[in-house]
Protein backbone atom coordinates (compact mmCIF):
# COMPACT_ATOMS: atom_id res chain seq x y z
CA UNK A 1 0.00 0.00 0.00
CA UNK A 2 0.93 3.49 -0.56
CA UNK A 3 1.23 5.73 1.51
CA UNK A 4 0.90 10.05 1.88
CA UNK A 5 2.42 11.99 -1.05
CA UNK A 6 3.36 8.37 -2.87
CA UNK A 7 -0.49 7.63 -3.33
CA UNK A 8 -1.82 9.61 -6.83
CA UNK A 9 -5.23 8.30 -6.49
CA UNK A 10 -7.20 7.21 -3.13
CA UNK A 11 -10.61 6.06 -3.23
CA UNK A 12 -11.97 5.12 0.24
CA UNK A 13 -14.71 3.50 0.69
CA UNK A 14 -17.12 5.35 -2.02
CA UNK A 15 -20.68 4.47 -2.61
CA UNK A 16 -22.61 6.51 -5.09
CA UNK A 17 -26.38 6.28 -5.07
CA UNK A 18 -28.56 7.82 -7.78
CA UNK A 19 -32.23 8.41 -7.65
CA UNK A 20 -34.60 7.51 -10.19
CA UNK A 21 -37.72 9.48 -10.27
CA UNK A 22 -41.06 8.10 -11.15
CA UNK A 23 -41.75 11.02 -12.92
CA UNK A 24 -40.54 14.72 -13.81
CA UNK A 25 -43.36 16.30 -11.14
CA UNK A 26 -41.83 13.89 -8.58
CA UNK A 27 -38.29 15.68 -8.79
CA UNK A 28 -39.86 18.89 -7.85
CA UNK A 29 -42.11 18.00 -5.35
CA UNK A 30 -41.04 14.74 -3.23
CA UNK A 31 -38.02 16.81 -1.76
CA UNK A 32 -40.37 19.06 -0.62
CA UNK A 33 -43.04 16.86 1.26
CA UNK A 34 -39.67 15.14 2.75
CA UNK A 35 -38.56 18.57 3.81
CA UNK A 36 -42.53 19.13 5.29
CA UNK A 37 -43.76 16.25 6.90
CA UNK A 38 -41.21 16.24 10.13
CA UNK A 39 -42.16 19.84 10.42
CA UNK A 40 -45.83 19.26 9.92
CA UNK A 41 -45.60 16.29 12.57
CA UNK A 42 -44.06 18.66 15.03
CA UNK A 43 -46.69 21.37 14.92
CA UNK A 44 -48.90 18.52 14.86
CA UNK A 45 -48.52 17.38 18.24
CA UNK A 46 -50.78 14.87 18.82
CA UNK A 47 -52.58 14.77 15.71
CA UNK A 48 -56.38 13.46 15.41
CA UNK A 49 -57.70 10.89 12.85
CA UNK A 50 -58.05 13.53 10.32
CA UNK A 51 -54.45 14.92 10.34
CA UNK A 52 -52.72 11.35 11.01
CA UNK A 53 -54.65 10.37 7.71
CA UNK A 54 -53.64 13.16 5.52
CA UNK A 55 -49.68 13.03 7.46
CA UNK A 56 -49.62 9.44 6.66
CA UNK A 57 -50.35 10.17 3.36
CA UNK A 58 -47.78 12.73 2.86
CA UNK A 59 -45.21 10.36 4.32
CA UNK A 60 -46.27 7.73 1.73
CA UNK A 61 -46.31 10.06 -1.39
CA UNK A 62 -42.37 11.49 -0.31
CA UNK A 63 -41.25 7.50 -0.03
CA UNK A 64 -43.11 6.44 -3.33
CA UNK A 65 -41.27 9.39 -5.35
CA UNK A 66 -38.55 7.29 -6.82
CA UNK A 67 -36.18 4.79 -6.57
CA UNK A 68 -32.55 3.97 -5.30
CA UNK A 69 -29.85 2.39 -7.46
CA UNK A 70 -26.49 1.99 -6.14
CA UNK A 71 -23.65 2.60 -9.25
CA UNK A 72 -21.01 1.96 -6.88
CA UNK A 73 -20.94 0.21 -3.50
CA UNK A 74 -17.40 0.48 -0.98
CA UNK A 75 -15.10 0.34 -3.60
CA UNK A 76 -11.42 1.46 -2.14
CA UNK A 77 -8.68 1.54 -4.52
CA UNK A 78 -5.08 3.23 -4.41
CA UNK A 79 -2.85 4.25 -6.97
CA UNK A 80 0.83 5.09 -6.61
CA UNK A 81 2.40 7.90 -9.06
CA UNK A 82 3.13 5.90 -12.33
CA UNK A 83 0.73 3.23 -11.33
CA UNK A 84 -1.75 2.02 -14.33
CA UNK A 85 -4.56 0.52 -13.34
CA UNK A 86 -7.36 -0.88 -15.70
CA UNK A 87 -11.17 -1.22 -14.69
CA UNK A 88 -13.07 -4.12 -16.35
CA UNK A 89 -16.61 -4.89 -15.74
CA UNK A 90 -19.48 -5.89 -17.80
CA UNK A 91 -21.71 -2.42 -18.96
CA UNK A 92 -23.60 -1.09 -16.13
CA UNK A 93 -21.23 -2.10 -13.61
CA UNK A 94 -20.29 1.35 -12.23
CA UNK A 95 -16.82 1.72 -14.50
CA UNK A 96 -17.59 4.93 -15.77
CA UNK A 97 -18.90 6.61 -12.48
CA UNK A 98 -15.81 5.74 -11.24
CA UNK A 99 -14.03 7.68 -13.45
CA UNK A 100 -16.05 10.72 -13.20
CA UNK A 101 -15.67 10.45 -9.72
CA UNK A 102 -12.31 10.42 -9.76
CA UNK A 103 -12.40 13.32 -12.36
CA UNK A 104 -14.08 15.25 -9.90
CA UNK A 105 -17.24 15.26 -12.23
CA UNK A 106 -19.51 13.59 -9.86
CA UNK A 107 -19.81 13.53 -6.30
CA UNK A 108 -19.78 10.37 -4.29
CA UNK A 109 -22.52 9.63 -1.66
CA UNK A 110 -20.25 8.32 0.55
CA UNK A 111 -16.66 7.73 1.11
CA UNK A 112 -13.64 9.53 0.28
CA UNK A 113 -11.61 10.42 -2.82
CA UNK A 114 -8.09 11.83 -2.83
CA UNK A 115 -6.47 13.12 -6.35
CA UNK A 116 -2.75 14.42 -6.40
CA UNK A 117 -1.61 15.93 -9.47
CA UNK A 118 -3.10 17.88 -12.65
CA UNK A 119 -5.99 15.40 -13.84
CA UNK A 120 -6.57 15.12 -17.83
CA UNK A 121 -10.32 13.23 -18.11
CA UNK A 122 -10.82 11.66 -21.58
CA UNK A 123 -14.30 10.92 -20.89
CA UNK A 124 -17.35 12.32 -23.01
CA UNK A 125 -14.67 13.42 -25.37
CA UNK A 126 -15.41 17.53 -26.87
CA UNK A 127 -18.54 17.58 -23.87
CA UNK A 128 -17.12 21.07 -22.47
CA UNK A 129 -16.53 22.61 -25.93
CA UNK A 130 -18.41 25.66 -26.73
CA UNK A 131 -20.38 24.63 -30.19
CA UNK A 132 -20.63 28.21 -31.29
CA UNK A 133 -16.43 29.09 -30.83
CA UNK A 134 -13.91 28.12 -33.25
CA UNK A 135 -11.49 25.33 -32.80
CA UNK A 136 -8.63 27.55 -31.82
CA UNK A 137 -10.92 29.25 -29.52
CA UNK A 138 -12.03 26.12 -27.86
CA UNK A 139 -8.35 24.86 -26.94
CA UNK A 140 -7.96 28.09 -25.25
CA UNK A 141 -11.37 27.92 -23.42
CA UNK A 142 -10.21 24.03 -22.62
CA UNK A 143 -6.85 24.89 -21.69
CA UNK A 144 -8.20 27.49 -19.50
CA UNK A 145 -10.42 25.41 -17.63
CA UNK A 146 -7.78 22.44 -17.11
CA UNK A 147 -5.73 25.31 -15.48
CA UNK A 148 -2.91 25.13 -18.33
CA UNK A 149 -0.90 28.97 -18.43
CA UNK A 150 -2.04 30.47 -21.93
CA UNK A 151 1.78 30.99 -22.85
CA UNK A 152 2.17 27.26 -22.14
CA UNK A 153 -0.93 26.50 -24.22
CA UNK A 154 0.67 28.73 -27.51
CA UNK A 155 3.88 26.65 -27.30
CA UNK A 156 2.18 23.67 -27.74
CA UNK A 157 -0.71 25.00 -29.98
CA UNK A 158 0.49 23.59 -33.35
CA UNK A 159 1.43 20.23 -31.80
CA UNK A 160 -2.52 19.67 -30.81
CA UNK A 161 -3.80 20.92 -34.15
CA UNK A 162 -1.51 18.40 -36.24
CA UNK A 163 -2.07 15.58 -34.08
CA UNK A 164 -5.84 16.30 -34.20
CA UNK A 165 -5.29 16.84 -38.11
CA UNK A 166 -7.76 19.68 -38.19
CA UNK A 167 -5.11 22.61 -39.76
CA UNK A 168 -7.47 23.51 -42.28
CA UNK A 169 -10.56 23.49 -40.01
CA UNK A 170 -9.40 25.21 -37.00
CA UNK A 171 -10.65 28.82 -37.26
CA UNK A 172 -13.97 27.24 -37.87
CA UNK A 173 -16.57 27.20 -35.67
CA UNK A 174 -17.05 23.29 -33.52
CA UNK A 175 -20.96 23.52 -34.74
CA UNK A 176 -19.35 22.65 -38.01
CA UNK A 177 -17.32 19.96 -37.23
CA UNK A 178 -18.17 16.21 -37.31
CA UNK A 179 -18.58 14.40 -33.81
CA UNK A 180 -14.81 12.49 -34.63
CA UNK A 181 -13.55 15.77 -35.42
CA UNK A 182 -14.63 17.00 -32.24
CA UNK A 183 -13.20 14.10 -30.28
CA UNK A 184 -9.61 14.01 -32.10
CA UNK A 185 -9.57 17.97 -31.49
CA UNK A 186 -10.51 17.11 -27.45
CA UNK A 187 -8.26 14.14 -27.08
CA UNK A 188 -5.56 16.30 -28.24
CA UNK A 189 -5.68 19.22 -26.04
CA UNK A 190 -5.81 16.72 -23.43
CA UNK A 191 -3.12 14.97 -24.03
CA UNK A 192 -0.73 17.71 -24.70
CA UNK A 193 -1.06 19.48 -21.27
CA UNK A 194 1.78 17.49 -19.35
CA UNK A 195 -0.66 15.43 -17.07
CA UNK A 196 -0.14 14.16 -14.03
CA UNK A 197 -2.62 11.98 -13.78
CA UNK A 198 -4.42 10.26 -16.71
CA UNK A 199 -8.28 9.29 -16.96
CA UNK A 200 -9.13 7.08 -20.02
CA UNK A 201 -13.00 6.00 -20.59
CA UNK A 202 -12.70 3.66 -23.94
CA UNK A 203 -11.38 6.94 -25.58
CA UNK A 204 -8.89 5.56 -27.79
CA UNK A 205 -11.43 4.42 -30.61
CA UNK A 206 -11.79 7.79 -32.19
CA UNK A 207 -10.71 8.75 -35.41
CA UNK A 208 -9.68 5.80 -37.94
CA UNK A 209 -7.22 3.48 -37.97
CA UNK A 210 -4.69 5.73 -38.64
CA UNK A 211 -5.52 8.30 -35.84
CA UNK A 212 -5.99 5.36 -33.18
CA UNK A 213 -2.45 4.29 -33.75
CA UNK A 214 -1.07 7.58 -33.09
CA UNK A 215 -3.30 7.52 -30.09
CA UNK A 216 -1.71 4.11 -28.48
CA UNK A 217 1.30 5.55 -29.21
CA UNK A 218 1.30 8.91 -27.40
CA UNK A 219 -0.40 7.36 -24.64
CA UNK A 220 2.49 5.18 -24.14
CA UNK A 221 5.18 7.77 -24.57
CA UNK A 222 2.90 9.63 -21.71
CA UNK A 223 3.23 6.44 -19.89
CA UNK A 224 6.64 6.23 -19.81
CA UNK A 225 7.27 9.74 -18.46
CA UNK A 226 5.91 8.00 -14.87
CA UNK A 227 1.79 9.45 -16.12
CA UNK A 228 -0.53 7.69 -13.60
CA UNK A 229 -2.78 5.81 -15.66
CA UNK A 230 -7.05 4.74 -14.57
CA UNK A 231 -7.62 2.91 -17.90
CA UNK A 232 -11.35 1.48 -18.55
CA UNK A 233 -11.95 -0.98 -21.85
CA UNK A 234 -13.84 -3.95 -23.25
CA UNK A 235 -10.50 -4.40 -25.10
CA UNK A 236 -8.95 -6.76 -22.73
CA UNK A 237 -5.76 -7.11 -25.07
CA UNK A 238 -5.24 -3.12 -24.70
CA UNK A 239 -5.98 -3.46 -20.81
CA UNK A 240 -2.95 -5.92 -20.70
CA UNK A 241 -1.05 -3.76 -23.04
CA UNK A 242 -0.94 -0.73 -20.66
CA UNK A 243 -1.94 -1.87 -17.08
CA UNK A 244 0.30 -3.44 -14.05
CA UNK A 245 -2.80 -4.01 -12.22
CA UNK A 246 -6.49 -3.87 -12.24
CA UNK A 247 -9.98 -4.29 -10.87
CA UNK A 248 -12.77 -6.20 -11.63
CA UNK A 249 -16.11 -4.39 -10.73
CA UNK A 250 -19.66 -6.15 -11.34
CA UNK A 251 -22.91 -4.78 -10.11
CA UNK A 252 -21.18 -1.98 -8.70
CA UNK A 253 -18.87 -4.04 -6.13
CA UNK A 254 -15.07 -4.92 -6.37
CA UNK A 255 -14.81 -8.79 -7.41
CA UNK A 256 -11.48 -8.90 -7.53
CA UNK A 257 -8.07 -7.13 -7.83
CA UNK A 258 -4.60 -7.94 -8.59
CA UNK A 259 -2.18 -9.02 -11.30
CA UNK A 260 -3.51 -7.77 -14.62
CA UNK A 261 -3.42 -11.20 -16.23
CA UNK A 262 -5.58 -12.70 -13.16
CA UNK A 263 -8.36 -10.08 -13.40
CA UNK A 264 -9.61 -9.78 -16.72
CA UNK A 265 -8.72 -13.96 -16.84
CA UNK A 266 -11.31 -13.88 -14.42
CA UNK A 267 -13.50 -11.51 -16.06
CA UNK A 268 -13.13 -13.19 -19.33
CA UNK A 269 -14.19 -16.69 -17.67
CA UNK A 270 -17.13 -14.98 -16.32
CA UNK A 271 -18.28 -13.79 -19.41
CA UNK A 272 -18.17 -16.87 -20.95
CA UNK A 273 -20.22 -18.79 -17.73
CA UNK A 274 -23.06 -16.47 -18.08
CA UNK A 275 -22.77 -16.80 -21.87
CA UNK A 276 -22.52 -20.71 -22.04
CA UNK A 277 -25.60 -20.71 -18.37
CA UNK A 278 -28.13 -18.58 -20.57
CA UNK A 279 -27.09 -21.08 -24.07
CA UNK A 280 -27.76 -24.43 -22.09
CA UNK A 281 -28.69 -23.80 -18.32
CA UNK A 282 -26.97 -24.35 -15.11
CA UNK A 283 -26.00 -28.36 -16.13
CA UNK A 284 -24.09 -29.23 -18.18
CA UNK A 285 -21.01 -26.52 -17.41
CA UNK A 286 -17.57 -26.81 -16.15
CA UNK A 287 -15.85 -24.50 -13.58
CA UNK A 288 -12.81 -25.59 -12.81
CA UNK A 289 -10.15 -22.21 -12.54
CA UNK A 290 -10.30 -19.36 -14.47
CA UNK A 291 -7.57 -20.75 -17.40
CA UNK A 292 -10.52 -22.82 -18.21
CA UNK A 293 -14.45 -22.12 -19.22
CA UNK A 294 -17.03 -24.67 -21.16
CA UNK A 295 -19.43 -27.40 -21.74
CA UNK A 296 -18.32 -30.68 -19.62
CA UNK A 297 -19.43 -32.61 -23.34
CA UNK A 298 -16.30 -30.51 -24.52
CA UNK A 299 -12.39 -31.76 -23.28
CA UNK A 300 -9.26 -32.23 -24.24
CA UNK A 301 -8.32 -35.75 -22.96
CA UNK A 302 -4.66 -34.77 -23.25
CA UNK A 303 -2.35 -32.41 -24.91
CA UNK A 304 1.11 -32.56 -24.88
CA UNK A 305 4.47 -30.05 -26.17
CA UNK A 306 6.96 -32.06 -28.19
CA UNK A 307 5.16 -35.23 -27.59
CA UNK A 308 6.46 -35.49 -23.91
CA UNK A 309 5.22 -32.33 -21.78
CA UNK A 310 3.12 -28.98 -21.54
CA UNK A 311 6.26 -26.59 -21.87
CA UNK A 312 8.97 -26.53 -24.40
CA UNK A 313 12.23 -24.19 -23.91
CA UNK A 314 13.48 -23.89 -27.67
CA UNK A 315 16.00 -22.03 -30.10
CA UNK A 316 14.26 -19.68 -32.45
CA UNK A 317 12.85 -20.95 -35.78
CA UNK A 318 13.18 -24.26 -34.31
CA UNK A 319 10.11 -26.29 -35.30
CA UNK A 320 7.36 -26.99 -32.19
CA UNK A 321 4.74 -29.94 -32.21
CA UNK A 322 1.65 -29.84 -30.14
CA UNK A 323 -0.62 -32.82 -29.59
CA UNK A 324 -4.44 -32.18 -28.35
CA UNK A 325 -6.48 -35.18 -28.49
CA UNK A 326 -9.72 -33.56 -28.12
CA UNK A 327 -13.79 -34.81 -27.45
CA UNK A 328 -15.99 -32.84 -28.88
CA UNK A 329 -19.83 -34.70 -28.19
CA UNK A 330 -21.82 -31.59 -27.97
CA UNK A 331 -24.21 -31.35 -30.96
CA UNK A 332 -22.78 -28.21 -33.45
CA UNK A 333 -23.93 -27.20 -36.73
CA UNK A 334 -20.38 -25.68 -37.83
CA UNK A 335 -17.52 -26.76 -34.88
CA UNK A 336 -14.70 -25.52 -35.08
CA UNK A 337 -10.78 -25.36 -33.14
CA UNK A 338 -9.12 -22.34 -32.50
CA UNK A 339 -5.79 -22.70 -31.74
CA UNK A 340 -4.31 -19.30 -30.22
CA UNK A 341 -0.51 -18.09 -29.50
CA UNK A 342 -0.75 -15.60 -26.73
CA UNK A 343 2.56 -13.92 -25.33
CA UNK A 344 3.50 -13.24 -21.83
CA UNK A 345 0.67 -10.51 -21.55
CA UNK A 346 -2.26 -12.09 -22.56
CA UNK A 347 -1.91 -10.68 -25.91
CA UNK A 348 -3.13 -12.45 -29.00
CA UNK A 349 -0.16 -12.56 -31.63
CA UNK A 350 -1.18 -15.37 -34.22
CA UNK A 351 -3.40 -18.55 -34.17
CA UNK A 352 -5.39 -20.80 -36.67
CA UNK A 353 -9.41 -21.80 -36.73
CA UNK A 354 -9.56 -25.57 -38.04
CA UNK A 355 -12.98 -26.52 -38.54
CA UNK A 356 -13.63 -29.99 -37.06
CA UNK A 357 -15.47 -32.63 -39.44
CA UNK A 358 -18.70 -32.83 -38.50
CA UNK A 359 -18.52 -37.07 -38.53
CA UNK A 360 -15.95 -36.28 -35.80
CA UNK A 361 -17.99 -35.59 -33.09
CA UNK A 362 -18.88 -37.84 -30.39
CA UNK A 363 -15.44 -39.20 -30.81
CA UNK A 364 -11.68 -38.77 -29.67
CA UNK A 365 -9.82 -37.33 -31.94
CA UNK A 366 -6.13 -35.72 -32.54
CA UNK A 367 -5.23 -32.27 -34.20
CA UNK A 368 -1.89 -32.24 -34.13
CA UNK A 369 -0.51 -28.29 -34.65
CA UNK A 370 3.52 -27.72 -36.14
CA UNK A 371 4.76 -24.12 -35.89
CA UNK A 372 7.97 -23.08 -36.38
CA UNK A 373 9.10 -20.57 -33.32
CA UNK A 374 9.82 -17.38 -35.01
CA UNK A 375 9.05 -15.21 -31.96
CA UNK A 376 11.56 -13.24 -30.15
CA UNK A 377 12.97 -14.45 -26.79
CA UNK A 378 9.99 -15.04 -23.93
CA UNK A 379 7.28 -17.11 -22.67
CA UNK A 380 4.43 -17.81 -25.03
CA UNK A 381 1.12 -19.78 -24.13
CA UNK A 382 -0.89 -22.14 -26.24
CA UNK A 383 -4.66 -21.49 -25.88
CA UNK A 384 -6.90 -24.03 -27.57
CA UNK A 385 -10.71 -22.84 -28.43
CA UNK A 386 -13.76 -24.96 -29.32
CA UNK A 387 -16.79 -22.62 -30.71
CA UNK A 388 -20.01 -23.65 -33.18
CA UNK A 389 -19.29 -20.68 -35.85
CA UNK A 390 -20.84 -20.46 -39.42
CA UNK A 391 -18.80 -17.83 -39.95
CA UNK A 392 -15.80 -15.44 -37.99
CA UNK A 393 -18.61 -12.98 -37.26
CA UNK A 394 -20.91 -15.48 -36.07
CA UNK A 395 -19.09 -17.42 -33.20
CA UNK A 396 -20.80 -19.38 -30.23
CA UNK A 397 -17.95 -20.09 -28.21
CA UNK A 398 -18.50 -23.64 -26.06
CA UNK A 399 -15.01 -24.45 -24.65
CA UNK A 400 -11.86 -22.63 -24.20
CA UNK A 401 -8.46 -23.28 -21.95
CA UNK A 402 -5.87 -20.30 -21.88
CA UNK A 403 -3.06 -22.27 -19.73
CA UNK A 404 -2.84 -24.93 -21.79
CA UNK A 405 0.66 -25.28 -22.81
CA UNK A 406 3.96 -23.43 -22.88
CA UNK A 407 6.53 -22.80 -24.40
CA UNK A 408 10.03 -20.15 -24.51
CA UNK A 409 12.27 -18.89 -27.01
CA UNK A 410 15.62 -18.80 -25.51
CA UNK A 411 17.53 -16.68 -28.36
CA UNK A 412 17.74 -12.61 -27.95
CA UNK A 413 17.21 -11.89 -31.68
CA UNK A 414 17.33 -8.17 -31.51
CA UNK A 415 20.50 -7.77 -33.98
CA UNK A 416 17.91 -9.63 -36.70
CA UNK A 417 14.77 -8.57 -35.97
CA UNK A 418 12.95 -5.77 -33.46
CA UNK A 419 9.65 -6.42 -32.37
CA UNK A 420 7.99 -9.95 -31.74
CA UNK A 421 8.09 -11.43 -35.14
CA UNK A 422 10.10 -10.73 -37.96
CA UNK A 423 8.04 -9.56 -41.15
CA UNK A 424 9.69 -9.87 -44.51
CA UNK A 425 11.71 -6.57 -45.03
CA UNK A 426 14.27 -5.53 -47.97
CA UNK A 427 16.65 -2.52 -47.21
CA UNK A 428 19.09 -0.80 -49.13
CA UNK A 429 21.13 2.27 -49.66
CA UNK A 430 20.19 4.92 -52.30
CA UNK A 431 22.67 7.92 -52.93
CA UNK A 432 22.64 10.19 -55.87
CA UNK A 433 20.17 8.55 -57.72
CA UNK A 434 22.29 5.18 -57.40
CA UNK A 435 21.62 2.04 -55.77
Amino acid sequence: MTTGADAAIRVERVVKTYRVWNSPGDRLYVPALRWLHPRLQRIAGAPNGLRRRALDAIARRAERGCDEYTALDDVSIELARGDALGIVGPNGSGKSTLLKIVAGLVQPSAGQVRVNGRTAALLELGSGFNPEFTGRENIYLNGAILGIPQQRLRARFDAIVDFAELEDFIDHPIKTYSTGMVARLAFAVQVHVDPAILIVDEALAVGDASFQAKAISIIEEILNRGTTLLFVSHDMQMVRAFCNRAIYLRKGRMVVAGETEEVTRRYIFDAHQERLSSQRGSAGLVERDTHFVGSDGIRVVEASAGGRCRHLTVDFGEEMNFLFEIFVGAEMAHPRVFVDILDGKGLHLAGRVVSLPRHYLHKTVALDVRIRAALQKGIYRVRLRVADASSLHAISMQWRHDEMLSFEVTRDSREDFLGLFPLPMETRWIADGQD
